[in-house]
Formats: structure tokens, sequence, C-alpha cells
């Protein structure tokens, strides 16, 4: 193939694209070929006129009846419209540029065609069609007897007028001074006598200036906005003296470790003394530093900085009075002493009434809230790790971990016909074992006849119990059990079963939802949510902690916080993000225990340093409104022991009240 055949390939234009610019292209040249033709046939047309009919009945109608719609939404249809009478109008096998462009050669009419893609056809273009297009390609217009220069319509009749408007004289006005222009004068005159007008004097340039001054100063320069003063050298100092003090004179080791510097890094000045000024010699450096003072001032990059004054108290957000969130707890209303070692963990009845206390003498207590006093002791013989109160209330039972068991007590309360229930199920015929899943391996199920109870034996020590909500399952962590880390019970049936999902990591606090069938377990890194029916995971929370603690659910269950080792508190809206919405840094020590209120818009936080945090959380049922989060009291009172401070907190079910139980061997009531 020669050189002009593929010149002639590269300008193939698929078929669409020329029809299009023909008429801004090479065909230009075809519509002025016959030029002459057409002018000529103009004016031969121009005396008999263009019959135009206004009947509607001579108008086609065109083909496809799709209106206005865009051509995009046929794009992937195999039809591109619908006709008069209903039926699909199929698209046409489009050709490639090698085919349009031989058809074009073939075809001597070809630059008269264009395509019309409303009708998916080629339409050829008449001869008066084209000669429109030359008229309005030429900026005339498109029909030949319109005449541009029509004769002007004067209308206005000049017959047997002499003057245009008026034959009036000139008035006397226009020929003598005015008196109201001189009573003008006079009134500028006694003003400016008076002083009430000044005029502007002109402004005499100092002869002396500061050269280090700011030039910001100056009045002239400030009424320019767009000026930016130019970099000042730094001042003269005392080392540039001609006879210096010794303290700024380099000693010979300190001159020669500049030459081991960088060019960059090595001072451009060094000090010497001289007796007199006539001794100081030429600087050899004169017209280098000037060169460089000039270039920084042609190269230095000058930006506008604003300095902005701003007060930093108001850069602190603003929250709301503590009076207007009350209540909340902030006084101790009540101490519970008795134990005789450190409260490991405090649970309060539903109800509000009583509350149940497990400590490392290996006693658990039931006190009474309001008056303090201790109405029952069980002896367990092992450091109680934690106490559970079931949450139904027609069921007062109490979950119990010590060591590797988990006891479920019968506290007593309730009438006669709960108790009876109560007892039947704590009653154990034969020991329950699941042979399908092989649990009586690392756990069964036993009759304790010393508290008459029922005593789950784990393999490993049980850290803590988590009750579901209905109060017939319970959940016990044992944190060195690997993939059997987690257990879950059924206590009217006296199944387990493990959690059927992997644990990435090892698990430290388990909760559960308090709405839903879903299952929350913190290990140390992060909280994973799972579905119980769907047995699937569902979520995953980064807390960007070192090690977690221990986690709390929020009461509509869209919210969670979780403690850390490190004193560090995260928030996290499930809604929003699985990373952390507000982070809290309020502890200095390791966070033992979190706990969200039931009813009060309120949660705490306590510590091994010895305090408890209260905060107002408040979860809005608006999306599109964030949680609000308020610091509002830290709980002091707690002695440490052996490096532990406040070890348990939990809230009361039914007013705003806080338990804190601490390494003392004390619990605390906190009440607004």
């Amino acid at each position: 193939m020669g050189h002009q055949e593929s010149q002639n390939l590269d300008n193939i234009e698929p078929l669409e694209t020329r029809d299009k610019d023909f008429i801004e292209g090479g065909d230009n040249d075809v519509l002025d070929y016959n030029d002459d033709q057409d002018e000529h046939s103009e004016s031969s047309q121009s005396h008999q006129g263009v019959d135009e009919s206004d009947s509607s009945e001579d108008e086609v109608a065109p083909r496809n009846t799709i209106g206005d719609v865009p051509l995009e939404w046929y794009k992937d249809e195999k039809h591109i419209g619908y006709d008069i009478t209903g039926r699909k109008i199929t698209k046409k096998e489009r050709r490639d540029k090698l085919d349009s462009f031989l058809a074009s050669a073939d075809d001597s009419k070809s630059w008269r065609k264009i395509y019309d893609e409303y009708n998916d056809e080629e339409v050829e273009l008449t001869k008066e069609e084209i000669k429109h297009i030359r008229r309005l390609l030429k900026g005339k217009a498109p029909h030949a007897e319109f005449d541009p220069y029509a004769p002007y319509v004067d209308w206005f009749k000049w017959d047997d007028a002499k003057h245009p408007l008026s034959n009036a004289p000139e008035p006397k006005r226009r020929f003598i001074p005015s008196k109201w222009e001189s009573k003008k004068v006079v009134e500028y005159v006694r003003a400016i006598r008076k002083g009430l007008i000044k005029f502007d004097q002109p402004k005499e340039e100092p002869r002396f200036y500061s050269l280090w001054g700011d030039d910001l100063s100056s009045a002239d320069r400030t009424k320019h906005l767009a000026y930016i003063p130019p970099p000042k050298p730094k001042l003269p100092g005392h080392e540039e003296s001609y006879n210096p003090s010794l303290e700024y004179i380099p000693t010979q080791e300190e001159i020669n470790s500049y030459q081991l510097m960088y060019e960059e890094d090595r001072p451009k000045f060094i000090p010497k003394r001289f007796t007199s000024f006539r001794s100081i010699p030429a600087y050899e450096n004169a017209v280098k530093d000037s060169f460089e003072r000039c270039l920084d001032l042609y190269l230095c990059p000058r930006v506008r900085k604003k300095r902005i004054n701003i007060d930093p108290e108001s850069l602190k957000p603003k929250l709301p009075n503590k009076k207007d969130l009350r209540p909340y707890p902030f006084a101790c209303y009540l101490e519970y002493k008795g134990h005789e070692g450190a409260v490991l963990s405090i649970s309060v009845e539903p109800s509000g009434q009583w509350i149940a206390s497990g400590s490392k003498d290996g006693t658990v207590r039931i006190w009474e809230v309001e008056t303090g006093r201790c109405l029952r002791v069980w002896e367990i013989g092992e450091a109680v790790q934690h106490v559970a109160w079931n949450p139904l209330p027609t069921r007062p039972v109490l979950a119990v971990s010590a060591g590797a068991d988990v006891l479920i007590l019968n506290t007593g309360f309730g009438d006669e016909e709960e108790q009876k229930e109560i007892k039947k199920l704590l009653h154990i015929g034969t020991p329950a074992s699941d042979d399908s899943d092989d649990m009586s391996s690392y756990l069964s199920w036993l009759q304790d006849e010393k508290h008459d109870c029922i005593r789950l034996r784990h393999y490993r020590t049980v850290s803590s119990v988590v009750w579901h909500r209905k109060g017939d399952y319970l959940s016990t962590l044992m944190p060195a059990g690997e993939s059997r880390a987690v257990l879950i019970h059924q206590l009217s049936k006296r199944l387990t079963q493990r959690l059927p999902f992997k644990l990435h990591g090892l698990p430290v606090s388990l909760a559960f939802h308090p709405t839903r069938s879903i299952f929350f377990v913190a290990t140390k890194k992060n909280v994973r949510v799972y579905d119980m029916l769907k047995q699937k995971l569902i979520k995953k929370l980064e807390t960007q902690l070192r090690e977690a603690s221990s986690i709390a659910v929020h009461p509509a269950g869209d919210n969670v916080i979780v403690g850390s080792k490190e004193g560090k508190l995260r928030w996290f809206d499930m809604d929003l993000s699985s990373k952390p919405y507000q982070n809290l840094d309020c502890h200095r020590k390791d966070i033992t225990n979190v706990a969200f209120h039931r009813s009060y818009p309120l949660f705490a936080s306590c510590s091994d340093d010895g305090t408890a945090y209260v905060f107002h959380g408040m979860v809005y049922s608006d999306l599109n409104e964030n949680p609000r989060i308020v610091p509002l009291e830290i709980l002091r009172g707690h002695t440490s022991s052996d490096g532990r401070g406040v070890l348990d907190c939990t809230f009361h079910p039914r007013q705003p009240w806080l338990f804190t139980a601490g390494a003392d061997s004390t619990i605390k009531l906190y009440c607004h």
C-alpha cells in the first residue's frame, strides 16, 4: 500500500461523524464549487419568489415516534424506537470505517448524505437544502428573497415644516450668568474659610527612614492590598563587631570542625578581632552576599500570612451545663462492709432491692440496697471471680464463678410457687452429657449437695458469666480455653454448646444484645458481633487498642463502649462505622469494667487508679444526629490495695445510682 493510500485510510471516519461534520470539513469545497450556478439560480428565482405552503398536510411525519426520548435508553436494545403502527424499528448493522470509506468513494452523491440517528437511516439533502446551508455558512439569511438592506421608512412627515420641532427663539437665561451658581460659590467659599472643607495636602516624603524597620508600618504601602514586604536579613549582632568578646570568637578546633560540615550547615561568617577600624580588610564575600540577597528578593516565595488571634478557650467544645444533665451520681451515700478481701464483682437484682457481691475471701454476700444490711453469706471456698444475677424477676437465682466451677445458687427470694419452680430447676437427677459433641470431656453438670445448687465444672478457670435477657441461657468465658473459650449453657435442658465460630484472638469479655439474638465477643484487639440465628459474623469493630478489658452494650443495642488496659475508652456507633466514634482517654491505669444504665442516658467506667468516671451518653433516635457524650463526675473514695483500685461498677436498674466495688473490701453506693 502506497503512502497516499495510507493517508486516505487514516482520514476515514465513521459515517455518523462524517455526516455531522461534512459542513465544517472539506465538503465546503463541494458547496462552493457550484457557487456561481447557485447565485445565478438565486437571481433567477428572486423575482419569482418562493411559494411555500402553510398546510400541515405537506409535512412528512417522522418514521420514529419516540419524540424527545434520549437515544441512550436504546443503546442496549436491538431496536431504536417504534413506528406509527407501533412496530419496533430494528437497528441496522453498522459498517466499519473501511467499508464506509469504500462506499463513499463509489457513490458520487455521498457528500449529500447525512445520517439520521433517530430514524436510523441515511438522508440525501436536496439542492434547496444545500443552498440554505451554504447561505447560513456565509452569514446570510436562508431564503434568497430576503433583503437585508431594505429602504428606510421615515415615519415623520417633513412636508411644509421649516423647523423640525419648534420655531421659538432662544430664552434669555442662556445668555446671562446664573444667580443660583453664584450663591453656591459663595457657600463653598464660606465653608472653606470656616474650615468645614479641607483640601488634601501634598505628602512630603521623609528624608530619613529606618533601614531595619517594618515595611508594613509605612502608610503608602499598606494602602495596597496585594503588597507583601520583602524578607529582612538578620540584624548584626556582637559577633559582627570588629572587636567582639572572646566568647564569640571560635577556637581552632571549632574552625576545623566547620570544614567537616556540609556547605549549607557551615556558618557563613566567622568572627575575628581587630585592633582598630583601619586594620579591617575588605569583606571578601561582599559581592557574593549581595548577589544572594538579590536572588532572595527575586526568587523568595512570598505568601501573605494572616495572623489570627484565637482565644484557646473558644476552641474547646461547648458542653451543656451539668445542672441540665441531672440526675447523675456524684456523692457517696452508703458503704457495704463485711468482706475480708478485695471485692471482685457485684451484681444488682432486677428490681433493685438487693445486690450480690463476690470477694477474694471466697464468700458471696447478698446486701439490702437501702439499708446496707447483709442478708445471706455463702462460703465458696476459693476466690469468686464473677457474680451475675438472673435478669428475670420471677427467677431469683445467682450465677457465681469460682475457679473452674460455675454455681447456680438459689437466693431464697420470691413466693412459694417461685421457690418450687427454682428448686425443681436446680435439681439434677442424672448427670447430663452430650455424646454427640463430646462435651463431657471438658464440662460436666453436677449437683452440689452443700449449697443445693447446680455446679458446672469446666476444665479451665472461668473469668466471667453473662446471662441472656430471657434468663434461660448463660455464657461462660475461659480466657485460656482457645477454641472452647466460650460456652453457652441452657439451664432448663441442661445442655451446653460451643460457640459455632472461630475466635481470632484471645477473648476477654462477652455481652448479649439487649433485644436481638446477637452475641458480642471482645478479644484483645477487636470486637466481633455474631448473629446467633443465622450463625454468621455480621460486624467486626476495630478497637485500635493494645488490649481490651471489658465491653458494655447500650440498651438500644446500636452503641457499644469498650474499655482497655491502657486506661482508654472507645465508643462505637455500629450504624455509623466499624471504627470508634469517640475516643476517651480518662484513666491513668487499667479500666476494669464499663457499664450502661438501663433507662437513664448514663454510662460509667472504673479503673485501678481508684476512680470511677460518670458520663452523659445520649443516643438519639434520629440517625442524622450523633450521640452526645459529656463527662460529668469523677468519683473517688476507694483506697488502692496491692496496686488495684476499683474492680467493678454497675448501675441501679431504676435509679441513677452507681455501685462500685474496690480492692479495699468495701462496696460504695453513689447517689444523685
